[in-house]
């Protein structure tokens, strides 16, 4: 084999693994590839696949081995399957006769379909669609989309197959077996697309064509060799570090807050108490593996949040001195702020949503995490930083209040 398509093979393999165990992006696993060693007998090559925050082997080794398995097999003789129905039926009778010294035969456990030559390695995409071809309302299909070398071997085994049918297996299980036109028997089908029918629901046409798209391995085998649970040792270190920085970055931001803008930093500090309590519980919903990219988005999303509280105290300061109430001052500082804060977090949601979308495992989580981040700060700055000052702002600028809405060492 080319060494060139093996490396291909295994970057598609190693990409496929990775999106199957972190799907939504909240998992960060680390998938290597390991070339073989000069003096090793081992002629392939092996994936290293690291799931973070998973100290269950079995766990973690179902996240990987749930990669269904999808055939195009082709038809036996009449003799070829005779033979096999015979033995079947000779070891079920052995079974029922509790026949303790029969050697069942081994054509009993093979499939009265041979396999075939094109399958899920060929595999490009799959997509849930509806069949058209009974007018509106038409079952849920799935659709297949084939890569080169697949378009032409489906090209082959539908000329080859041209007025029978061809046996569509899923996990050695035959889900479909459409038949193919006579008209195909001169080119057979092109165009490197087929379609599965097979009176399915829509959840589960949706979930077919998810597993096919994630388990589409571009290998004939893979084989577990060694699976073991390590404990962090420099990761350990980062993340200590990084928990430890966020502790004393949210203390330094809530004395700042205090007292540099008096009661209105006091609510907002209250307000990103419960917007850090949310996110965790986010975290923990979803759930979210913390390492040290998803605790730097987390982080910066924190910022966001800041900002916004003093884009609209700094606001509620000109209204003050403009001679507003503090009521109006409030209204308007949020009214004012409102278009700067919309602007820019929606810039920093679009860099989110590039980040998660084209980056790697990694690059994911801390996208995620700042997505999420955003979202909520802005719930936090809005919603409830305004709500906790109108509530306490009374509707005269007069006596202590104003001293309390009052910034910095001056009145």
């Amino acid at each position: 084999i080319d060494p060139s398509e093996v490396s291909d093979a295994m970057k598609a393999l190693r990409d496929l693994i990775e999106r199957r165990v972190n799907m939504f992006g909240v998992s960060e696993p680390v998938v290597q590839t390991k070339k073989p060693g000069i003096f090793s007998d081992d002629i392939g090559e092996r994936l290293i696949v690291q799931l973070p925050g998973i100290d269950d082997v079995e766990k973690a080794q179902d996240a990987i081995d749930e990669l269904p398995i999808l055939e195009f097999r082709e038809h036996r003789t009449e003799e070829e399957v005779q033979a096999i129905l015979d033995a079947k039926q000779e070891l079920r009778d052995a079974i029922e006769n509790e026949i303790e010294d029969f050697e069942p035969n081994p054509l009993a456990f093979e499939s009265i379909h041979r396999p075939g030559r094109l399958g899920g390695k060929n595999l490009s995409r799959a997509s849930m669609q509806f069949d058209q071809s009974g007018g509106m309302g038409g079952q849920p299909i799935i659709s297949l989309e084939f890569d080169k070398e697949g378009g032409k071997l489906f090209a082959e085994l539908t000329k080859e197959n041209a007025g029978g049918t061809i046996p569509i297996y899923v996990d050695e299980e035959l889900i479909s077996n459409p038949s193919v036109s006579l008209d195909y028997a001169k080119t057979g089908i092109t165009g490197g697309t087929a379609i599965i029918s097979g009176n399915f629901t829509i959840e589960e046409a949706k979930d077919l064509a998810w597993r096919l798209n994630t388990g589409a391995l571009p290998v004939d085998s893979m084989k577990l060799l060694e699976s073991r649970v390590i404990g962090a040792t420099l990761g350990a270190n980062a993340f200590d570090a990084g928990v430890t920085a966020g502790m004393w970055g949210l203390m330094l931001i809530a004395v700042f807050l205090i007292v540099w803008y008096r009661l209105p930093g006091l609510l907002a500090v209250i307000a990103l108490g419960v917007y850090v309590a949310l996110m965790l519980g986010i975290f923990k919903v979803m759930p979210v593996t913390i390492t040290a990219a998803s605790i730097a988005g987390f982080i910066l999303s924190i910022g966001m949040a800041v900002d916004a509280n003093i884009l609209i105290f700094e606001r509620m300061k000109e209204e003050l001195r403009g001679g507003r109430t503090l009521n109006d001052a409030v209204r308007e500082g949020f009214s004012r702020a409102w278009p700067s804060i919309r602007d820019g977090n929606l810039s920093s949601i679009i860099t989110a949503v590039i980040l998660f979308w084209f980056g790697t495992s990694l690059i994911e989580g801390f996208a995620l995490t700042l997505f999420i981040g955003i979202l909520f700060s802005m719930f936090s700055a809005i919603t409830l930083t305004r709500t906790f000052l109108l509530a306490v702002a009374p509707s005269d600028s007069d006596g202590i209040m104003r001293k309390l809405f009052g910034t910095g060492f001056n009145s």
